[in-house]
């Protein structure tokens, strides 16, 4: 199973190089001037940065897919719209307002759902063991109803989270490897295995945002829009990161390293094979088809030159086949069957077809 999710992982990637290498002769080399053969150095260097564009292409594409869906389910300082820096009566001022505007009894357009948000929200920000633990561990605290202080919260994620993440997470790499997967860099991915462990555990401990998260808020806040990034959101984008480093490892980091001397597998020799294949196959359904016609000349042989015999035998087989195979058919008697019922007439043994 392991072995089939893997090539189909490798194969997707294959299929839209060789797609993104036609597309790209087509439009670089002129109609009727040679284009590079399969095999040669020049279509192999051509191939390997074409599949190295398309695997960063796709691993910036997950990157942007898990920072949309962070944005898209949003987090409680957007919701009630104030910084992370708020203070309690900011808050309260501010879902003051708020509930006066989206409250259902006062004409509120946005449900009844979304108030309750809205006050779960501001409950969770003004409770400061509450907001420790949602800035590291997420909405998801507010459905653990035997924690009251911040120890409890922090033992409660580490123990429930971290820990079995972090334990799946290094027998997948020790199984895989010993399967034959994920071979190439082995040694970085525990290394980012455990720089990945080593910040999360920082982050959900300290009374404090990390540095380095506080530092990159602050130049993603200057240059967009984009709300800065609470401690939860940004070990969600690290793991999304380690799991793209592991990818990057496996399919670009050879192919960076050893340049031409690394073989990609050949889509064009698969469909040799498969080429080779079906003309096999062609030429043994042709082969059948001659000697059929041919049976067919030797059995007709007698008739040939006599109209009337060939008339005579063509009617025959007409009957034959009406009589064998149109009336042996099931519904053919189911029809009978009822036909006869209908005239009053019984109907013949069998007719029923379900015998």
């Amino acid at each position: 199973m392991l072995a089939q999710v893997a090539k189909t992982r490798v194969r997707c990637p294959q299929l839209v190089t060789s797609w993104a290498q036609s597309i790209y002769y087509g439009i670089t080399i002129r109609a009727g001037d040679p284009k590079p053969a399969p095999g040669s150095a020049r279509f192999k260097e051509h191939r390997r940065l074409i599949h190295i564009l398309v695997i960063t292409c796709y691993l910036l594409y997950t990157i942007y897919e898990a920072d949309y869906d962070l944005r898209r389910n949003s987090s409680f300082y957007v919701d009630l719209d104030v910084p992370v820096s708020a203070g309690e009566r900011e808050i309260k001022s501010r879902y003051r307002r708020l509930a006066a505007q989206h409250h259902p009894d006062k004409g509120g357009n946005t449900g009844a759902d979304f108030f309750i948000h809205l006050k779960l929200a501001s409950d969770t920000l003004l409770d400061a063991s509450k907001r420790f633990a949602y800035e590291r561990f997420g909405p998801a605290v507010s459905q653990w109803q035997q924690c009251t202080t911040i120890k409890d919260y922090v033992s409660r994620g580490v123990l429930q989270g971290i820990i079995p993440h972090y334990v799946l997470a290094a027998a997948t790499i020790y199984v895989l490897g010993i399967f034959g997967y994920m071979t190439y860099g082995r040694f970085y991915r525990w290394i980012i295995l455990i720089i990945l462990c080593t910040f999360e555990f920082q982050a959900v401990t300290r009374p404090d945002f990390p540095v380095i998260l506080n530092i990159f808020n602050a130049v993603v806040t200057r240059v967009s829009y984009h709300p800065p990034f609470l401690p939860f959101q940004a070990i969600q984008m690290a793991r999304q990161l380690s799991i793209t480093s592991y990818i990057a490892l496996t399919q670009i980091a050879p192919l960076i390293a050893m340049g031409t001397d690394y073989e990609l597998p050949d889509d064009q020799a698969d469909m040799k094979v498969l080429q080779q294949k079906l003309q096999r196959l062609e030429g043994l359904a042709g082969s059948i088809d001659t000697d059929v016609v041919r049976l067919i000349d030797m059995e007709l042989a007698p008739y040939k030159g006599d109209s009337e015999a060939i008339s005579n035998l063509q009617g025959k087989m007409r009957e034959w086949l009406v009589q064998n195979t149109v009336r042996a058919d099931p519904m053919v008697k189911d029809a009978l069957g009822t036909s006869f019922r209908r005239r009053r007439i019984d109907a013949p043994a069998g007719a029923k077809g379900t015998r």
